[in-house]
């Protein structure tokens, strides 16, 4: 398989207690996880936009095609400021624009995930153009596309402006259970899921962290959903879970078309990254989903 991959690279500092780390952060975990997970004859295409000179990215985008990636002199950077028992807060540096991306030849690829690291990837007019000019499944992460920008470069949740444009486009939504109420203006959830689902899009996933994820789809007109539980584990890291996640439900369903294998695939894969204290560990990330799953 040919597999296309949107989304800007940003440089995490993540606070969590007394801790500060600094990673590679934004689409690198989508990549490190479908590098990781992928057959050997599948090709990864990348469209980024990184330092050439920053050696966070250095080995893993060596592995990908280069077709569309794009070189800058300055990446956003993101404090994420991590709690146990609360949303993340998110601080940015350096917002830029949205990623320069030829739309010519897309057909070639059997999927296109689109991950909203910074919520400004890719403008709605240039997702209409991909949309055109492709006849595939187009996976969207929502991610920072649910936080606004204020005047301090705070990312705070707010309902996305004309949502309801951008779902024209979409094949499968992945949002978290806070993100879920940022598509439409309203605090009823089934209402949510029926406006979305009504549009086109044909699976919309919900991340809920500890509790598992679920996957809701119509059937004869009819909603319906699927709910697992997430695995258990020891708990080493809390940031690139979603991306994680949504890169494994992606590789899966393109493979395969069965949305109840991906969601197990991908809530495994989700628990296994947790697990993870450092980048080397995704390297076991195909063995320990599969041990587990199986």
């Amino acid at each position: 398989m040919k597999l296309l991959l949107i989304g800007q690279s940003v440089e995490d500092h993540i606070y969590y207690k007394n801790d500060h780390i600094v990673k590679p952060g934004g689409i690198y975990y989508s990549v490190s996880a479908l590098q990781n997970y992928k057959e050997d004859e599948d090709e990864i295409y990348l469209c980024t936009s990184f330092e050439k000179s920053n050696g966070l990215f250095k080995g893993l985008y060596s592995k990908v095609k280069p077709d569309y990636l794009n070189y800058t002199d300055v990446i956003p950077k993101v404090r994420l400021n991590i709690f146990d028992t609360k949303e993340r807060e998110e601080i940015y540096e350096n917002i830029t624009g949205g990623l320069a991306i030829d739309t010519s030849n897309l057909n070639k690829f059997d999927g296109i995930l689109v991950n909203m690291v910074t919520g400004f990837d890719l403008s709605l007019e240039k997702m209409k153009e991909i949309r055109k000019n492709y006849k595939g499944i187009i996976y969207f992460d929502v991610h920072t596309f649910s936080r606004g920008l204020n005047k301090d470069m705070k990312r705070e949740f707010r309902i996305i402006p004309e949502f309801e444009k951008w779902i024209e486009y979409i094949d499968i939504l992945q949002v978290n259970n806070r993100e879920l109420f940022t598509l439409v203006d309203s605090e009823n959830k089934t209402e949510i899921i029926k406006f979305i689902l009504n549009r086109g899009v044909k699976l919309l996933l919900e991340t809920k962290g500890i509790n598992g994820a679920a996957v809701y789809y119509k059937e004869n007109s009819k909603i319906k959903f699927d709910v697992l539980p997430a695995i258990s584990l020891d708990i080493k890291n809390q940031v690139g879970l979603g991306d994680v996640f949504g890169a494994v439900f992606f590789y899966s369903y393109i493979k395969n078309r069965a949305a109840d294998k991906a969601l197990k695939e991908a809530v495994t894969a989700g628990g296994c990254a947790a697990g993870y204290k450092n980048f080397d560990d995704f390297k076991n990330l195909k063995k320990d989903v599969l041990t587990r799953y199986n």
